[in-house]
């Protein structure tokens, strides 16, 4: 089992993060077949203020290319990011036309 981390942020608009919380109570089947099929076991997404952190799970199965050209041919995804980056911006330091950010394990107990 792999783990990774990743972060994001969201709008500084209240209404905007009530928005995404509320679209994330029911995501999609298509978004959550999307994540399953590309080896993903579990995801979570934690929020604080505008600062989003997500903990992927994944199976050995899994690679954020793969992921990646997989979502690139999958229409539904492509329509739920497209509504999703009304909520979000990048952080700073990402590349561009980058969301979610990779972020680097420095400790584990």
């Amino acid at each position: 089992m792999k783990k990774y981390c990743l972060t994001l942020d969201l709008k500084d608009d209240a209404d905007l993060i009530a928005q995404y919380e509320e679209q994330h109570k029911a995501i999609w089947p298509e978004i959550r077949d999307s994540i399953t099929k590309a080896g993903i076991t579990n995801m979570e997404i934690y929020r604080l203020g505008t600062r989003l952190f997500m903990i992927i799970e994944a199976d050995e199965s899994f690679n954020f290319s793969k992921k990646a050209a997989m979502d690139a041919g999958n229409a539904k995804v492509q329509q739920w990011e497209n509504l999703m980056w009304k909520y979000q911006q990048p952080i700073k330091g990402a590349l561009a036309g980058e969301k979610w950010v990779l972020m680097d394990k420095i400790f584990q107990l």
